[in-house]
């Protein structure tokens, strides 16, 4: 089991975490990246409240962390729908009675250039890695500023920094303006007491990762053959830990100072002259 950094301000906190389901891979350890932060907020003493698109995948969550002793309830939602968000947030609320860290996990990629793309996959991307961080945001700000505290981490990604040599345009801009995004609303909300920053991501092995790499379909393990092929300098793949042990950090006190900014985690991929697969 892993072990992550202890740090004791936040004990007996409440976060919420959208995006907190995992892909299930028969006899894999892994965890997801949003399932990792909830691990590593969970064993730091955070009492949990999440939601997923699929509501099995939230309760997977749910049930790993249970068995570590943790508190975490969960629920289906679709954080691109303001009512479903608002929802979610009401019923942390009725649960906890406040939130003091707010994560923003959901995302997920679609290929294409912006000729072959279709309108309706670019809005969708949009919808989903970008308009669900506002939406979170539109309706746990308003509970933080009450409190006169609160932290909010979301997960970016390196493609919002830099090309990675696959055309990922509509998914790539959502997380570009994600990061401007929490610099702007940062700077707004910093008197009141509310940091806002994002931790970026770049190659992590997850379990949708790796099930692609096991699944029946050619194009799926081709896939998943480009993506683990990589040349980060530091010579691996991250793993959902690292991600966590960030989101961890910036959740907690010992970055008290630090608000509307982007903590790359990419073993040096996006430092490097030629970011391509």
């Amino acid at each position: 089991m892993a072990t992550f950094p202890t740090f004791p301000d936040l004990d007996g906190k409440v976060g919420l975490v959208m995006g907190i389901g995992q892909t299930r891979v028969e006899g894999s350890s892994l965890w997801g990246n949003g399932a990792a932060m909830a691990r590593a907020l969970s064993q730091n003493g955070v009492k949990l409240f999440g939601c997923d698109l699929s509501l099995e995948a939230a309760q997977f969550t749910a049930s790993r962390l249970r068995a570590a002793g943790g508190t975490c309830h969960v629920m289906a939602a679709d954080v691109t729908c303001s009512a479903h968000v608002r929802s979610v947030v009401g019923a942390a609320m009725q649960k906890f009675g406040r939130i003091d860290i707010l994560v923003n996990n959901v995302g997920m990629t679609r290929p294409g250039d912006p000729a072959s793309l279709s309108e309706e996959l670019w809005e969708s991307q949009l919808a989903l890695n970008l308009t669900s961080v506002y939406l979170s945001c539109h309706h746990v700000l308003p509970i933080m500023e009450k409190q006169g505290s609160g932290v909010i981490v979301s997960n970016a990604s390196v493609a919002g920094v830099a090309y990675l040599g696959k055309p990922q345009v509509a998914y790539s801009t959502a997380k570009a303006a994600l990061l401007h995004f929490t610099r702007v609303t940062a700077v707004i909300y910093a008197p009141k007491k509310v940091r806002l920053n994002c931790v970026v991501p770049g190659m992590i092995l997850t379990p949708m990762i790796e099930n692609l790499g096991k699944s029946g379909k050619e194009e799926d393990r081709e896939v998943y053959r480009k993506i683990t092929q990589h040349n980060v300098p530091i010579g691996r793949m991250g793993e959902p830990e690292d991600v966590a042990n960030a989101a961890l950090w910036l959740a907690s006190d010992a970055s008290k100072y630090v608000t509307g900014q982007s903590l790359i985690v990419d073993g040096g991929l996006t430092s490097q002259t030629g970011t391509g697969q």
